[in-house]
């Protein structure tokens, strides 16, 4: 196997985590704060889609086409920001899941695709990312998989938090 399918399974693997969280839950369960935090697991589902939708188009088109379709906000917007975080009047479960499948194979054919997981755009000016840093699309895909995997470890609470399930235990 070379390095791209194994990107692509480890990436999965993780989707996998996140996605087994919200097995047999009703949309209301789904839209659920279960802890203190904004967290609920349809929106942790809506945001790492949303994130992963960005930084794919980070790899093709560097820091501008990250601003997007219309209606998805940046963290500069503080309320629509922790809104991708909730489920919105509409959602449902198995429509965020759907976008969230699009949106990994869209992203599992541009890392198989990609004629060089070197090429390396600058990142947006913020306060996190030093200026001037530049990451290749390799390195997008490794955070891809960090942010994924840490949000599946946030859903495992919330869900146990739900229900007592334990989905990754």
């Amino acid at each position: 196997m070379g390095e791209r399918e194994e990107l692509v399974e480890t990436l999965n693997k993780h989707r996998g985590l996140l996605r087994r969280t919200v097995r047999d839950l009703t949309d209301a369960q789904a839209a659920e704060r279960a802890t203190v935090s904004e967290l609920s697991l349809g929106g942790l589902i809506k945001h790492v889609a949303a994130v992963e939708a960005r930084w794919a188009r980070f790899v093709t088109g560097g820091a501008e086409a990250m601003r997007g379709r219309e209606g998805e906000h940046g963290p500069g917007d503080a309320e629509a920001w922790a809104a991708q975080f909730r489920m919105a009047e509409g959602d449902t479960l198995a429509g965020l899941l759907t976008e969230y499948e699009r949106v990994a194979h869209e992203t599992d054919e541009l890392i198989r695709t990609l004629p060089d997981l070197g090429l390396a755009h600058e990142l947006p000016v913020t306060p996190w990312f030093p200026p001037g840093t530049a990451w290749s699309a390799r390195r997008v895909v490794l955070h891809l998989i960090a942010e994924t995997s840490q949000h599946a470890g946030h859903a495992d609470i919330i869900r146990e938090s739900l229900d007592g399930a334990k989905t990754m235990g």
